[in-house]
Order: structure tokens, then sequence, then C-alpha cells
């Protein structure tokens, strides 16, 4: 556990070193887990060229978090193309547990997340999957059900070839309020003026297969 900054309260801790530090983690499609020099690496385990849409994962975190948290977390690309995202705030329709047996199965493809029976934000912040991302590379914000975007920054992260070291993520998740910042730099604030402000949740970590990344020094602050 590491220490808590002045003011917050550190919820979750977790160094993602290896697999073994995510065994009760719960993955949904075709999802690789690795060793990378001590750092979690996550890649699809299944041919995208094969299986489409279809290749592609999510990985949550079994932890239900409070609304007003912090979450860092550090990442490096290791091979392309792809795409890395952070769900969170993820709950059922109708206040219900995102593993609650009432929902419909999900299987890691994306329409089931953006356009199914659960809420959730997600912002994608490594858009490298298709040509027109890699052309103009934004973080994109999406409120979902419903697919909406939101709010959006410009991508600072390099390709992979490019990349030196880890990369450190931060986004700010408090009542209609979300910001998201990668090594300190500011990318995106929005606020939410609905009526259905979405509150605390679950977490994930989702890729577009043929990605490799990997991944660190996990933390989850009350705010």
């Amino acid at each position: 556990m590491g220490e808590a900054r002045l003011g917050t309260e550190l919820l979750y801790s977790n160094p993602l070193s290896g697999p073994a530090d995510v065994f009760d983690w719960v993955p949904e499609g075709p999802l690789g887990l690795g060793d990378r020099d001590g750092a979690l690496e996550l890649f699809g385990s299944a041919d995208d060229e094969e299986f489409g849409d279809h290749a592609h994962w999510i990985f949550w975190c079994p932890v239900a978090f409070p609304d007003g948290i912090r979450i860092s977390w550090e990442f490096l690309p290791l091979a392309e193309p792809g795409l890395a995202m952070l769900f969170f705030s993820a709950t059922g329709h109708a206040g219900r547990d995102l593993f609650s047996a009432g929902l419909a199965q999900r299987t890691g493809y994306y329409p089931q997340y953006h356009s199914g029976d659960i809420d959730a934000l997600h912002v994608s912040y490594f858009r490298h999957k298709y040509d027109s991302e890699r052309a103009f590379r934004t973080c994109n914000l999406r409120k979902s059900a419903g697919f909406e975007l939101v709010a959006q920054g410009a991508d600072p992260l390099p390709p992979a070839e490019d990349a030196r070291g880890f990369y450190r993520m931060e986004l700010l998740k408090d009542g209609p309020r979300v910001a998201f910042s990668i090594n300190g730099l500011p990318l995106f604030e929005w606020t939410d003026t609905s009526n259905t402000v979405l509150g605390g949740g679950y977490l994930g970590f989702r890729q577009m297969a043929p990605l490799r990344a990997a991944y660190r020094n996990l933390t989850v602050e009350k705010i």
C-alpha cells in the first residue's frame, strides 16, 4: 500500500507487477496476461483479423468504488495497432450491480458496453487502431448507455516505437466533474449538466486487439 496524498484517503492500491496481482479481476473477452519486467502485460488472445470486433476485451477490477475519487495508473504501449480505454463509474441499469446475474452476458464486444444494460463513463486515451485515429490523435470521453461523446482533448502519447518509459495517467471523477491528464498535462475537463449524473461503480481496462500494453501502479483515492 502506498501513501495517500494530503487530504485524500487511499481506497485501493495494486502494483500490477504481474498476473498474480490480478487473480481476482474479472475478464470479459479473449484476454491474455503476462509479466513485462515487473509490470502487467495485457493483450488479446484472439486473432483480430479472424474474430474482428469480437477479439477485444475488458478487464474489471472487482471493487465497487464510491463517487469522488482520483484514479491513477501507469501505461506503456508495447506493440500497435490498437486502442486503450478506461471504464469507470460502471453499474448495471436501475442501480443493479455490474455483475448481477440479471444483466445480459458480456463478452468484450463493444456494443454490449456502450449500448447495452450497463451505465458507465469511458475514456479512450491511446486511439491508434484505425488510420483516421492515428492521423489525428485525441482522447475521447463517452457516456453510456448511449455512446455519447461528451469531451475530447489532444492525445500526447507517442507511437509504441517512440515510447520511453511508462506514462502516468490520472482521472478525477467527482460528482458531475471529470478531468483527465497524462504526466500532469491536463487534456480535458467536463461537467455533466444532465439529470443523469453517474456516481460510484467499477473500473476496468479495455484494449482493442492486437494492441499489447503494460500497466503498473494502479491507485484509487477518495478525494
